[in-house]
């Protein structure tokens, strides 16, 4: 079997009552009734703000799985649109009016923070950044770098300032958003602790229905998370070594290795089924060290139809 063959490269199913379709860098997403939300993830991966041309065979299954795992640990935490998940593929859930913003907080300099710091700025989203600090050192407290939510190229980073200025966000939803936040890092935090991680720096978004704010997409997975082991951080950082990390960010060092960070005029390098296969192997190895869970394969066969099928039940179940 192929890789392509065993993969969800995209969707273009037609369901009953379906109001509208939307495809998303990774998801391709469903809307029934204008009431609820079909969230298929396939294997499609992205970096760099661009997606890759050859499918992951499984990512979406452990994105799929690792969210619907963090959701429901979460449900005490912050409210979130989750009513079921059908298919290993698929989350079913309350449709909301997303909020234009994505909620970024990191607890340690690294990535896109430690760029900007590298650079000379001690400012980012509007929030000061201590001098002195080495990359992967952790923040006093964790910081909340906003971005907007694009559809097409680059998010853009915003401050809470530009944020209640231009009326993206009323003041009381974006404080009631910063709590969430700090909340739900917090109880991230702790549970990567208890599976010998550090959860570095993550995104939350959110949206309304009823008036009422929910957690919505996906949280704390691979795709939108990074994860640092904690046996060995101290001496690590002490010592100026490189920190091991539990992300995709090893997807984007081989896209870097072969001359390609999303920039203008840049190739997007072929990707062999062996690397293809590691990537595989890497996001099912993320998914069981996170969760604690062993990971079940989906069975083999026509994916596309098993999903169609698993969707069109759970469709009946809501009329019911």
């Amino acid at each position: 079997m192929t890789i392509e063959s065993n993969s969800i490269h995209q969707t273009d199913f037609k369901f009953d009552r379906q109001t509208n379709f939307y495809r998303g860098k990774v998801r391709d997403v469903y809307t029934v009734d204008d009431q609820y939300l079909i969230m298929v993830a396939s294997d499609r991966i992205s970096a760099f703000d661009h997606v890759l041309p050859r499918p992951i065979p499984c990512k979406g299954q452990v994105l799929n799985q690792t969210a619907a795992f963090f959701l429901n640990a979460t449900r005490d935490v912050v409210p979130n649109w989750v009513h079921s998940s059908p298919d290993p593929n698929v989350t079913i859930g309350t449709f909301c009016e997303p909020f234009a913003i994505e909620m970024v907080i990191r607890g340690y300099l690294t990535g896109h923070a430690w760029r900007t710091y590298k650079s000379g700025k001690r400012m980012l989203c509007g929030v000061p950044l201590p001098d002195g600090m080495k990359e992967n050192d952790r923040f006093p407290t964790p910081i909340i770098t906003p971005t907007t939510k694009e559809d097409v190229g680059h998010d853009e980073d915003i401050s809470r300032e530009e944020i209640l200025a231009k009326g993206i966000v009323s003041e009381a939803d974006y404080i009631q958003l910063e709590n969430y936040t700090k909340a739900l890092f917090q109880r991230g935090t702790e549970m990567a602790k208890e599976r010998g991680l550090i959860l570095v720096d993550t995104k939350y978004e959110f949206g309304k229905a009823d008036n009422k704010i929910y957690l919505i997409d996906e949280i704390h997975t691979p795709d939108s998370s990074r994860y640092f082991y904690l046996d060995g951080y101290a001496e690590r950082q002490d010592n100026g070594e490189r920190q091991r990390q539990l992300s995709k960010e090893f997807v984007r060092e081989w896209l870097m290795e072969n001359g390609f960070q999303g920039k203008e005029g840049q190739q997007m390098p072929f990707m062999p089924d062996e690397f293809i296969n590691l990537v595989t192997d890497r996001y099912i190895e993320l998914y069981e060290k996170i969760t604690g869970l062993k990971f079940e394969r989906a069975p083999e066969g026509d994916l596309q139809e098993r999903i169609k099928r698993n969707i069109d039940s759970a469709i009946g179940e809501l009329a019911g």
